[in-house]
């Protein structure tokens, strides 16, 4: 299975979404690639640190820019699950590597500038049916505010209801620290000791997977 993980909003928590799905997926045994389409190679770093801790899971990673899709079809054919994380734009990466996968997951913040990209994400989501129709598309939210008292999280479930072909899921990834003190230690949050962050993937996983 391919699960991409890509929007056109940086900062969203893509990569860190990315590595907790890759690391949840290895500590339940499956067999897993990561493949960094994003230049920045904030995945391929947490990788590369986690490769210190032999007493972890660990995660291959492969490094691709371009075009992007070959290398998914292939890598699907060796590893049970392909997770990629591209670059949180409209990019070559992003629109190769959505006619390829089966999964694709959109990070949101509760913000309108993130929400502002829907309308065109709608429209190469659509361009990229037209040549994989068994794609399956997902939003989940991220860096939410966990004050109830916010009304951020209703307001996005409301915009993002507008897209129908881009399904919202329940969970909901809240603003920990955890979140980015795992991406330092090269472990996953299932792997540290917060167990609110650690559910919140759990569910996340999950949920997209239909386990």
């Amino acid at each position: 299975m391919i699960i991409l993980v890509g929007g056109h909003k940086g900062g969203s928590g893509k990569s860190t979404s990315t590595v907790n799905i890759c690391v949840e997926l290895v500590r339940n045994g499956k067999d897993v690639v990561l493949v960094d389409g994003d230049v920045q190679a904030t995945s391929a770093r947490f990788v590369n640190d986690r490769s210190d801790h032999e007493e972890l899971p660990p995660i291959h990673c492969v490094q691709k820019y371009g075009n992007i899709r070959e290398t998914l079809l292939d890598l699907k054919g060796r590893y049970e699950f392909v997770v990629a994380d591209v670059a949180g734009r409209d990019s070559r990466e992003l629109r190769t590597a959505m006619t390829a996968a089966d999964i694709l997951l959109v990070p949101f913040r509760p913000s309108q500038p993130d929400l502002d990209t829907l309308e065109h994400l709608d429209e190469v989501i659509t361009q990229a049916k037209d040549l994989n129709p068994d794609l399956k598309s997902y939003a989940v939210l991220t860096m939410a505010p966990s004050n109830p008292v916010i009304n951020e999280i209703k307001d996005a479930r409301s915009y993002l209801s507008e897209y129908p072909q881009l399904k919202l899921l329940n969970t909901i990834i809240r603003d920990r620290k955890v979140y980015r003190d795992c991406m330092a230690e090269g472990k996953g949050v299932v792997e540290m000791a917060n167990s609110k962050a650690r559910a919140e993937i759990q569910l996340l996983v999950k949920e997209l997977l239909e386990w």
